[in-house]
């Protein structure tokens, strides 16, 4: 009987689990739509770029793979918490930490610091169709132009 009851526990917490990260509509892969965001003061990038978000244990890991203005291509990765914190970035020239705050279940923001300056805050907004990503940002690019920015991706 006690493994019986052990069994389901197990099995209910993995059903949760799963069904979580189906309903998160955070995670999944993302795409940049070009047509619908704005590079303030621009070039946008050359070409459209992707991003895949994974849940992992109270936050989420980021893959963003895409281009330049010049159309040279970009990666860069990091994953953290939604606490705050700042976690390394790896492969970005603009930034080498960010933290992560999560607002709402539809919202988190991102804060990028480069040399422990802030380079830029990004406000990332889901959908409830879980179908489109908006993100607003300000911040300084590397050659130390104020920027505004706002990038749809859609799944």
């Amino acid at each position: 009987m006690k493994k019986m009851m052990q069994f389901v526990v197990m099995f209910l917490f993995v059903f949760s689990a799963a069904a979580w990260a189906q309903q998160n509509p955070f995670v999944g892969p993302w795409k940049v739509n070009l047509a619908k965001s704005k590079y303030n003061p621009g070039p946008p990038p050359a070409q459209a770029g992707t991003s895949k978000i994974d849940a992992i244990a109270g936050g989420l890991q980021f893959t963003n793979d895409g281009f330049d203005a010049a159309g040279q291509p970009t990666h860069n990765e990091w994953s953290g918490k939604f606490d705050g914190k700042d976690n390394p970035v790896k492969g970005d020239r603009n930034r080498d930490t960010a933290a992560l705050n999560k607002i709402d279940d539809y919202t988190f923001e991102i804060i990028s610091k480069k040399a422990g300056n802030v380079v830029s805050t990004i406000r990332a907004v889901f959908s409830r169709d879980g179908k489109t990503r908006t993100q607003t940002g300000q911040g300084t690019n590397a050659q130390g132009i104020k920027t505004n920015n706002t990038v749809v991706y859609e799944k």
